[in-house]
């Protein structure tokens, strides 16, 4: 099938949804689908740098002024002349990632090639209104019915975990929700040392260690992971945390360290499987987070984790198999980080995290999104009209 993605994030950008979107290009194209993407320009990405990519007028400019992260452009209206040199006759089906402009443009072609649209929920937009230039109250006033309108108009309604499920009812929309996790490239994590990764940032390679790797902001409770780390050395003095990546928080993060964290800065995504691959666990304390790929990644890499209680931390966590869902405290934390490093314990479970990931492996989770998209075409051609039936379970 021909399958149009529409996204306000794409590579050479470097997050969650810009990662898992880039993926599922992947997967489709190996089973043999035409996928065109259209998502804003990048200073980084040449023209050809990804055949099937079309970019649309951006401004950094924007994006910085409502507290984006810098390689995050926000998307511009294509005009006229562009919009017509862009493939968007003869799709049989599309995709947005996003609400607000890549969301209209989704319906709007949609419209023109007589196609379903399909939209995943990917963001918990409250945990961000403290970046808007706006009050708090007005940006929710604003954000939440819009939402809820887009996702009503969609054929299909996916979200990647029970977060988005949860906002998306809190936000009014009352439709069918289907659950569709983010994937995971389960061949870039096999027989991957961690030994180099280590050496470079002079962690000892008997040292027990812990990873976070994500973007650095306040949302993450930086301040409360660090402190859980604190608290666990001072019964095992020999632990050592690398923390990577990087964003707005990390300067503060980085003046309140205690000893034993190091800050990589931001790794090249090459380099994702052997940061995750040096780890003996991966710790958070975010309680925003939606499916997040860095923890899938790190069940992959057979780091388990330790989590603040989230709806995230619930889908991804079998408790004392492969991590352990904590109070977002660090006292918390820290007894759920002892208690995964224990010797006696921490084999079995990283065994287990990499058994636990297999679900989230490209292949099965670009075959269930075929699927999704098989039946809105289906519905479309079938009954003339959108199918608004789709169950809320986890595939």
């Amino acid at each position: 099938m021909r399958i149009g993605i529409v996204t306000a994030t794409y590579l050479p950008s470097r997050n969650g949804v810009a990662t898992s979107t880039a993926l599922f290009v992947q997967g489709l194209r190996e089973r043999g689908h035409e996928v065109r993407v259209f998502a804003p320009r990048h200073p980084q990405a040449s023209g050809d740098a990804e055949p099937g990519v079309y970019r649309l007028n951006a401004s950094f400019a924007g994006a910085q002024a409502l507290g984006a992260p810098a390689d995050y452009p926000v998307m511009l209206a294509p005009g006229p002349l562009l919009s017509a040199r862009l493939p968007l006759r003869g799709v049989d089906v599309w995709h947005t990632m996003h609400p607000f402009l890549a969301g209209q443009l989704a319906l709007r072609w949609g419209r023109l090639s007589h196609a379903p649209v399909v939209y995943t929920a990917h963001t918990q937009y409250d945990e961000y209104i403290h970046y808007a230039p706006l009050p708090s109250k007005v940006s929710r006033a604003m954000i939440h019915p819009h939402v809820s309108a887009l996702a009503r108009r969609m054929d299909a309604v996916l979200a990647p975990g029970r977060a988005m499920v949860d906002m998306l009812r809190r936000y009014g929309y009352g439709g069918e929700i289907e659950l569709l996790p983010n994937p995971v490239k389960l061949a870039s994590f096999l027989g991957v040392s961690g030994d180099a990764f280590r050496a470079e940032f002079g962690i000892p390679q008997d040292a027990p260690l812990v990873v976070y790797l994500g973007r650095l902001a306040p949302e993450k409770n930086l301040d409360t992971m660090l402190a859980a780390f604190a608290q666990a050395r001072t019964r095992r003095p020999e632990l050592r945390m690398l923390v990577v990546g990087d964003g707005p928080g990390r300067e503060d993060a980085e003046a309140g360290a205690p000893e034993g964290v190091t800050f990589t800065g931001a790794v090249p995504y090459v380099r994702v499987p052997e940061a995750l691959a040096a780890a003996d666990a991966f710790l958070t304390a975010s309680t925003s987070e939606v499916l997040p790929m860095s923890m899938i990644e790190a069940l992959a890499a057979g780091a388990p984790l330790v989590a603040a209680h989230s709806p995230a931390a619930l889908d991804l966590i079998a408790e004392g198999h492969n991590g352990t869902v904590r109070e977002p405290t660090p006292e918390a934390l820290a007894t759920g980080l002892l208690q995964v490093l224990a010797p006696a314990t921490l084999p079995r479970m990283q065994h287990e995290a990499r058994e636990s990931a297999r679900q989230y492996d490209l292949p099965v989770r670009a075959q269930a999104l075929e699927e999704v998209y098989e039946r809105v075409i289906a519905a479309r051609r079938g009954k003339g009209a959108p199918s608004r039936f789709f169950r809320s379970a986890s595939r």
